[in-house]
């Protein structure tokens, strides 16, 4: 399976901004917190592009439109009322 290409950008910008709040961490600056916040951002664009991607199997995959709801039965009605759920006018 290929990843999209904003996916794998996205992907490579969240190890880049990791390593930096490492690096930054290491020296002893507290700008790594928005390293870390950064990575966090990169490391949700890329799952969501991935997951956006048409015709992706498995994880991130998109359900298929569901079709109309099947009509309950008309015992499920009650007293003959609307029960909101009737596709068919059948209660």
């Amino acid at each position: 399976m290929t990843l999209p290409r904003p996916a794998v950008y996205a992907a490579a910008a969240c190890a880049l901004t990791s390593a930096a709040a490492a690096v930054s961490f290491v020296r002893g600056s507290w700008v790594g917190i928005v390293w870390v916040l950064l990575a966090g951002l990169t490391s949700n664009l890329a799952w969501y592009a991935t997951r956006r991607r048409p015709g992706v199997r498995g994880i991130g995959r998109r359900r298929p439109a569901a079709g109309p709801d099947p009509a309950p039965s008309p015992s499920a009605c009650g007293s003959g009322g609307a029960c909101g759920g009737c596709t068919q006018k059948i209660c």
